[in-house]
């Protein structure tokens, strides 16, 4: 099972919090450190001292880390031009030695649009634009040296782009498309992603969402042509503890009311952590996004690199 990372920045974190965090999550074995690509705390949270740009961080990260993947679950579709966003990933994949996955989105928070000026359309124009913007990144990195890409759109068009730079990884990074919708995300993850995640529902619910991605693959012509099976995966919300009296501390921000649709965290001991990443693997998953609510709690992370990774078999 390889075993990642995932924080929320938003909630309020500096840069050189989530450095600390990333090191010790490298040091500790962990395959990843993945971050959230938000502008505004989703609670009554302060958010303080500020967001941080996710890209800008993990070009940060990159040259301050060495064996540790990075990544984003998931960058807004909405926040960035894919032109630009391509050249940003591939020069962080460059930065990195070849270490990045792009999770990409279509965007759902519509506050931190309003708050940051950001344009928010329809949820269907949403996905459609995502759509291109995958069909776009996708076409640029995989243009050979010294062609160009050009694409002709509903919402975005590239002419004689020279499809520059390219990422270290052949032809680009991993792609992370996932999410809890039945019909859009299925055939997009099947169309044009390495790793399908569903974030922070129960292993039932999950288990459902792989079946429709798996009929997906069979509706696109995804199996069997010779394209490699998509990477299932998981997120998981953890709150664990030494004792009960710590894993209900850890587990206090989640009673807090937030914007986010309701999760199934993992609220108690590294066993029940343990038992929980089986559930998901017996479904299917290969990978799992563990949640770490408070960057500044070393300790959790600590105790999840002590007392779970050891139990997972071949967890990275």
């Amino acid at each position: 099972m390889r075993v990642s990372i995932f924080t929320e920045p938003h909630r309020g974190a500096t840069y050189d919090d989530q450095l600390r965090f990333a090191r010790l999550a490298e040091d500790s074995g962990f395959e990843g450190y993945l971050r959230a690509d938000h502008y505004q705390a989703m609670s009554a949270e302060s958010g303080l001292p500020g967001p941080t740009d996710a890209w800008l961080t993990l070009a940060g990260l990159a040259r301050e880390t060495s064996r540790i993947r990075l990544g984003t679950l998931v960058t807004s579709a909405t926040f960035r031009l894919p032109g630009p966003l391509a050249v940003m990933v591939a020069q962080v994949d460059q930065m990195s030695g070849g270490r990045v996955d792009l999770g990409i989105g279509a965007g759902w928070y519509e506050r931190e649009h309003t708050s940051y000026g950001i344009p928010f359309p329809s949820v269907g124009e949403r996905f459609d634009r995502l759509a291109e913007q995958l069909e776009i990144i996708s076409g640029l990195w995989a243009t050979p040296d010294g062609g160009t890409f050009t694409h002709h759109g509903d919402h975005y068009t590239l002419v004689d782009a020279p499809a520059l730079p390219k990422p270290t990884q052949r032809p680009g990074p991993p792609i992370i498309v996932g999410g809890r919708g039945p019909k859009r995300t299925p055939e997009l993850a099947a169309r044009y992603a390495d790793e399908f995640n569903m974030p922070f529902k129960t292993v039932a619910e999950t288990a459902e969402a792989y079946d429709r991605v798996a009929e997906a693959a069979d509706r696109v012509g995804r199996t069997g042509n010779g394209r490699p099976p998509l990477v299932l995966s998981a997120g998981i919300v953890v709150a664990i503890g030494r004792t009960d009296a710590e894993a209900s501390r850890r587990a206090a921000p989640l009673h807090v009311k937030s914007a986010l649709p309701p999760e199934d965290p993992v609220v108690g001991s590294p066993a029940q952590l343990v038992d929980r990443i089986g559930e998901f693997a017996a479904v299917g998953a290969g990978r799992v996004h563990l949640r770490l609510i408070d960057l500044a709690d070393l300790d959790h992370l600590e105790l999840i690199a002590a007392d779970v990774l050891p139990q997972l078999d071949g967890a990275s």
